[in-house]
């Protein structure tokens, strides 16, 4: 089978790789139009469910990932005039410069042929392919050059955002939030490796433009935000990685759905056909997760409509309770400054259940802000939690490889 990949991100390198495994004869190809080791962002999250499925589906790819990745026991509220608190759960992130270099140098290996710095500037050089996968991110071209087929909603939210890196290194997963004249201003940050984290600042468009961030470029408007942020950042700067570029990484986030994934031989994956707000920090696990369904669908031996077909139902049964939590975690944003009153307490179980979900998390917020139950306790159930999945993790990997998995406690 020739399959080509139209976008080097998480989601077609993965199913590249997926795809040459289940059958070393067919052709891969994946078209990227950065060159090799560029690209936007900075870290990416992920939970245990996410490392659970990539151990099953390529434990050799799976082990390099939770090797790299940075590990986090805990989530820490602080807001301006609260006490802070801290909320249990746990989790990993990586950068994303390193998660592609894994999942590129795993590809190669399987023998997938990655061409870089590809424009594709017309879509009629695709190469002869009986299956073309658009990957190609939220503002796909492969999707809209069929957009009347394929039926994209967008639907733009109202907060402004942007995504920054830091050289300062958080001890966890933090939320801060900061009180200006102008109003509330909150970012969320955390580690990817021992030297920098990442840092989402998120601001409503009122607050946005009262402080003046739709007239700053991005040196003097990460200088703003420096300053705001100071009591944090421990005199560390923030980085705008489109400042060479002249212009400043704002955003209001983008709201896609489409209504359908495949047309002849050409399919949609990752963002290409859906995002979920970075409030959950999924976008990257379903990605993930849309190629696993896909290379089994493709791997069935199903004709390829029937195939196609079944992958978008598995997918969007899986995506829909993400994407109301998602909407409903947005709009939990998008309202803050209605929950900013609250005492310490009250206000972090607010930020916890923003979702509304997961009854089990509730109970464990409950515990994290009782001053009768120490912190260290429940990090250290937490720890213990992770060890165990990594322990199973580790004697699937000797079964499938011979390898053993050494978990990173950093």
């Amino acid at each position: 089978m020739r399959i080509t990949c139209v976008g080097g991100g998480p989601a077609g390198l993965y199913f590249a790789t997926l795809a040459k495994l289940a059958d070393p004869g067919n052709e891969v190809t994946v078209l990227e139009r950065n060159p090799a080791g560029v690209t936007w962002g900075w870290g990416v999250v992920f939970w245990d469910d996410l490392l659970d499925d990539l151990f099953t589906y390529d434990p050799v790819s799976a082990e390099r990932i939770w090797d790299a990745a940075y590990k986090w026991d805990e989530y820490e509220v602080r807001a301006t005039g609260k006490p802070t608190t801290h909320l249990a759960g746990y989790g990993f992130s990586l950068g994303r410069h390193r998660l592609l270099e894994i999942l590129a140098e795993r590809a190669v290996e399987a023998g997938v042929e990655i061409s870089y710095s590809d424009e594709l500037a017309d879509l009629g050089d695709l190469p002869p392919s009986d299956l073309v996968v658009a990957c190609d991110g939220a503002r796909s071209r492969v999707r809209e050059a069929h957009a009347e087929h394929f039926g994209a909603e967008v639907e733009i939210a109202r907060n402004k955002y942007i995504w920054l890196g830091t050289p300062k290194v958080f001890d966890t997963f933090t939320f801060g939030f900061e009180e200006t004249p102008a109003g509330w201003v909150w970012f969320h940050a955390y580690p990817f490796d021992e030297h920098t984290s990442t840092f989402i600042v998120e601001c409503t468009p009122a607050t946005w433009s009262a402080l003046g961030f739709d007239e700053l470029d991005a040196a003097a408007g990460t200088e703003k935000l420096r300053q705001i942020f100071a009591s944090h950042l421990d005199g560390a700067e923030l980085i705008d990685q489109r400042a060479d570029l002249g212009g400043t990484g704002w955003l209001n986030f983008r709201r896609v759905t489409a209504q359908r994934w495949d047309h002849g031989n050409v399919v949609l994956m990752g963002d290409s056909a859906h995002t979920t707000h970075f409030a959950i920090g999924s976008g990257t696990k379903l990605a993930m997760q849309d190629a696993m369904a896909l290379a089994d669908a493709v791997a069935s031996g199903d004709d390829l409509p029937v195939a196609l077909e079944r992958y978008e139902h598995r997918r969007k049964a899986a995506l829909a309770p993400l994407q109301r939590a998602a909407r409903a975690s947005s709009n939990w944003f998008e309202h803050m400054p209605e929950y900013a009153h609250l005492p310490a307490r009250r206000f972090s179980y607010a930020l916890s259940n923003r979702r509304g979900e997961y009854a089990t998390w509730r109970y464990l917020l409950h515990m994290a802000t009782q001053s009768t139950v120490p912190r260290t306790v429940l990090r250290w159930t937490l720890s213990a939690r992770r060890w165990s999945r990594a322990r199973r993790r580790t004697d699937a990997t000797n079964v499938t490889t011979g390898h053993a998995i050494l978990p990173n406690t950093a």
